[in-house]
């Protein structure tokens, strides 16, 4: 659950630290005092989009700090280990709103994407708008609560899955089918094939054919200068250095009594000596070695053309070649199994579809049960809600067409009949808007606390209604804040009577500018915001024994 939250510059909040604690905590103030300022922040910190408007005017940036206790969110604790954002028992979020539209974020103390603040946030808070009912007007979002209620997501996951695999399979069918008769393809493959495969395309055998062609082409000159080297070796056109190297080693030889260091330069003589025979010889083994061969330098040339022109072909380099002849390789073998690969696939998609069929008349008669269920929590709630006599109920469709889909066979509509007499209509076509309002708020109220998220926020949900039905209203909101902390944004002394806790929100202008202030209340606070609620312009005596007992009532113990 929240336990602080921290503004500074924010709209028109200089600075504000508030500290929240379990159960239902209430926002209360006049209009236009900035109450939904405080859900504001919640949502920004739960990675909304930046707005530069928020930020207080004259500020350069505004700054909104928020710490969860972790100890009934595991799902959230669950994330921030995954994604190393784990740091203690809390959870610190953390984010700064410039004056240019630009904005940074924290969590706990490590910066953070949008996509990630919102995600954590997604498992922190649950935010329900004044405009909530809104969205329950929408025919997809009537089946997602439908699903919520009934706990359906391992039914509904099992239903996408196998539409998912079903349409994985129709796809690679119509590519086949798409296809056509692949004959000519097939030979047109082979032909590149056998073209290919007549060559030696490995990196290696390219290496050797390239290295025998320059050898074979340079032959002459390398003939040549093997010549020319071992006629300088062997003296042919002056003194050999063999020989003159000998000479010199026998004549230090007899000067190396009388000098003995001689007798190193001497072995190196000596040694210099083998070496030029040595190199005399292999010179000799190259040179017999080579063979003037027209016949073999035009066949290497021949069989290079050759494979440049399939390089050209193919547009790929030489080195390339190989990678191609496999590429063309496994077309052909794909295209040559087309009708093995079409039946199977035929044969896996009818399974398939067997399969989605027994999934989604699962979830179906999940649905139905629960839309019973459903039904008659929302019409009791709706008694409540001072609409005796009222009617509720889900209408589920079968979806027309043969092709598995992700959300199942059906489609859901809300009916609902105000009136006693008055035959049920689509949710989305009831006239009324004070009804509209009633009705969502007891499909909320039904469906609330069905997921894990430890914070839920309200914003003036309680809009359009008054009296008993606000009482109303406000208990089961103090029953759902006895599993969950709940803070709710309200105009009704009867709904704000209820909360375990109270924050005002005030408005002054201070100067050339209008500032508001958050402050929590105490008893005696309580009991004037609640007469200033309930009254008009005077708030008389009577009024606040009014206030006083409202919340003396609100606050017993149930029975």
């Amino acid at each position: 659950m929240i336990s602080l939250l921290s503004l500074k510059d924010f709209a028109v909040v200089a600075a504000a630290e508030l500290a929240f604690g379990p159960g239902m905590t209430v926002v209360s103030g006049e209009t236009g005092a900035g109450k939904s300022l405080l859900v504001d922040a919640l949502m920004w910190l739960t990675g909304a989009r930046a707005d530069a408007g928020i930020v207080r005017h004259g500020a350069d940036r505004a700054e909104l700090a928020a710490t969860f206790l972790l100890d009934d969110a595991p799902d959230a604790r669950a994330w921030l280990v995954d994604n190393a954002f784990d740091d203690g028992e809390d959870c610190q979020l953390r984010r700064i709103i410039r004056a240019d539209g630009g904005s940074r974020a924290w969590i706990n103390g490590r910066p953070a994407t949008l996509g990630q603040l919102a995600a954590l946030g997604g498992l922190l808070v649950e935010i329900h708008g004044q405009h909530e009912h809104q969205a329950l007007l929408d025919r997809g979002q009537q089946l997602a609560l439908l699903d919520a209620f009934g706990q359906h997501a391992p039914l509904l996951a099992e239903t996408a899955r196998l539409a998912g695999e079903w349409q994985a399979a129709d796809r690679a069918l119509a590519a086949i089918e798409h296809a056509g008769d692949v004959g000519d393809r097939i030979d047109w493959l082979q032909h590149q094939l056998d073209e290919l495969d007549r060559e030696a395309l490995d990196a290696e055998a390219l290496e050797a054919l390239q290295a025998a062609h320059r050898r074979q082409a340079n032959a002459a000159g390398l003939l040549a200068g093997c010549e020319q080297a071992l006629a300088r070796l062997a003296g042919d056109d002056g003194r050999s250095l063999a020989r003159g190297l000998a000479q010199a080693a026998g004549e230090l030889s007899r000067l190396a009594a009388d000098e003995p260091g001689l007798a190193e330069v001497v072995a190196l003589l000596e040694s210099a000596q083998i070496q030029i025979g040595e190199a005399s010889a292999g010179l000799e083994r190259i040179r017999d070695g080579f063979d003037l061969d027209p016949a073999r330098l035009q066949e290497l040339e021949e069989r290079l053309a050759r494979l440049h022109e399939l390089a050209r072909k193919h547009r790929v380099p030489l080195s390339g070649l190989e990678a191609r002849r496999e590429a063309l390789r496994a077309e052909l073998s794909g295209l040559a199994g087309a009708g093995e690969r079409a039946a199977a696939l035929e044969a896996q998609r009818s399974a398939l579809a067997r399969a989605w069929r027994e999934a989604a008349d699962r979830l179906g008669a999940a649905r139905r049960a629960t839309a019973t269920r459903l039904g008659d929590a929302v019409a009791a709630l709706m008694d409540e809600l001072g609409m005796a006599g009222g009617v509720f109920s889900v209408q589920l469709e079968p979806v027309e067409g043969e092709r598995p889909a992700a959300g199942g066979g059906e489609r859901c509509e809300f009916m609902v009949s105000a009136n006693p007499g008055q035959p049920p209509r689509p949710l989305r076509k009831v006239a009324s808007g004070g009804e509209l309002a009633r009705i969502s708020l007891a499909i909320e109220v039904a469906a609330l606390g069905l997921d894990a998220v430890p914070t839920m926020v309200f914003d003036e949900v309680d809009t359009g209604i008054g009296g008993a039905v606000a009482e109303v209203v406000g208990q089961k909101l103090r029953a759902l804040g006895a599993e969950r902390q709940v803070l709710c944004v309200t105009h009704l002394p009867q709904v704000a009577a209820q909360g375990h806790g109270h924050f005002r929100v005030s408005k002054a202008v201070a100067g050339d500018g209008t500032r508001s202030a958050v402050e929590p209340l105490d008893e005696k606070a309580r009991i004037e915001e609640l007469a200033r609620m309930l009254g008009g312009v005077e708030i008389t005596r009577e009024v606040r024994a009014n206030a006083r007992q409202m919340l003396a009532r609100a606050q017993r113990p149930p029975l």
